[in-house]
């Protein structure tokens, strides 16, 4: 047996944590520079505040509503990720992240529970909830599909209750007659419309169709799914944690720079995301990508990237602090406002079969770097940084509306006064 735990509107019910006087209240959360509005709360939905719209559209109504607005907090969002997910992982023989706000669970040897999933379900949310005061949806299925598929049921349909169990023929077929195929694990909103125009409206019509026939009209994956629906399991456990070929780190500044010294603090700084994430799943860089760009809305737009290929194989947030130190004065034009920079790790190898060079010795320090990542796990992910990462602040996101780090910043430790 499969399970799906996932948070309710997690950015959203996130914010809602320490603070209990917003708990009923509707909240939303926007995006990067406080520019589209990425998660709202349940009571929000049923104002139809709806996601992904710009906020200064939609500013005028959310006062007139009273909807509480708040920046991306994301220290806080990874914080309580970790504390839920640890919660959430005590409960299974195999737990797999799958992203910040769902874990997959796989029950090996639960024969004592086989009748009684959805009182389990129950458990697993009231710990989480006791716990990390998140609200999380629970679905029970054969395969990882279908504990998708019954995920969906457990928060979207009429009368769900969190839990939803798929463990019988009859279960499975109420549940995705009531689901469109745009709701099912992996198909999107392109390939629905194809399955509409075919008359297969239904996750139900979908799961009858053949699924040989399917893959010669789609794909491998769309058999995959198909067979996933009628219960035989096709994605094995290790398939899902394959790592990621490539990594990156990008993002839009607040205000348009203009200052060398703070485009090159926002390049250190993906740096040292990028090469956490490479330790993070064993794997060195080859080369990267290093760029930066002006606003394609501007005129003179202006835009410039190198690849640099590292000596050796690298995670090593310091080499790649080097590598971009390399390309930096031709990367950096005066007179232009940035919009935008990035780093991207590229041609990715398992640092378990480094390939050595006879010629170049290695200038990573792996000492150092588990250093840094086991200070920056206890006490905030910006607790110790490369001293050119704080040179300007100029280059930082706008957040007009950030809630305190509650639990990654000391100034914001939450205080109770009795």
């Amino acid at each position: 047996m499969y399970a799906l735990v996932d948070a309710t509107s997690f950015y959203a019910s996130a914010e809602k944590v320490f603070d209990p006087t917003i708990r009923k209240k509707p909240i939303v959360v926007l995006s990067n520079n406080d520019g589209c509005i990425v998660a709202a709360s349940p009571e929000a939905r049923a104002l139809g505040i709806p996601k992904f719209e710009p906020y200064f559209k939609l500013r005028q109504i959310l006062e007139q509503n009273g909807v509480i607005i708040r920046s991306s907090n994301y220290e806080l969002y990874a914080d309580l990720s970790d504390k839920m997910m640890a919660v959430i992982g005590q409960f299974c023989d195999q737990h797999y992240v799958y992203s910040i706000d769902e874990a997959f669970l796989k029950f090996d040897g639960y024969s004592s529970i086989v009748n009684n999933w959805y009182d389990y379900g129950q458990l697993i949310r009231r710990t989480v909830w006791q716990s990390t005061k998140l609200p999380v949806g629970v679905g029970f299925g054969p395969t990882p599909t279908l504990a998708k598929a019954a995920n969906h049921a457990a928060k979207k349909f009429t009368g769900a209750t969190g839990v939803a169990v798929i463990n019988d023929d009859q279960s499975r077929k109420t549940i995705l007659s009531r689901m469109a195929t745009g709701d099912v694990w992996g198909i999107g909103k392109r390939l629905s419309k194809k399955l509409s125009m075919m008359g297969i409206e239904t996750a139900l019509d979908l799961a009858k169709q053949s699924p040989k026939h399917m893959r010669k009209q789609f794909s491998v994956v769309l058999e995959r799914t198909i067979e996933e629906l009628n219960g035989n399991t096709c994605l094995s456990w290790d398939e899902v944690k394959q790592r990621k070929k490539e990594i990156y780190s990008t993002r839009s500044f607040g205000e348009r720079v203009t200052a060398p010294a703070a485009l090159k603090a926002s390049l250190i700084t993906h740096c040292s995301v990028v090469t956490k994430k490479l330790r993070q799943q064993q794997s060195l860089a080859k080369r990267i990508i290093v760029f930066a760009h002006s606003s394609p809305h501007e005129d003179g737009y202006f835009k410039k990237s190198f690849i640099q290929a590292l000596p050796i194989a690298s995670a090593d947030s310091m080499v790649f602090a080097n590598a971009v130190e390399q390309v930096f004065r031709e990367l950096f034009k005066p007179g232009v406002r940035y919009y935008k920079s990035g780093i991207g790790a590229i041609e990715l190898e398992d640092d378990n079969f480094q390939q050595a060079d006879m010629f170049n010795a290695s200038q990573d320090n792996p000492e150092l770097m588990k250093t840094i990542d086991d200070i920056n796990k206890r006490y905030g992910i910006t607790a110790a940084r490369l001293g050119s990462e704080v040179q300007n602040n100029d280059w930082v996101m706008k957040r007009d509306f950030l809630s305190p780090r509650y639990t990654t910043r000391w100034p914001d430790i939450p205080r109770i006064k009795c």
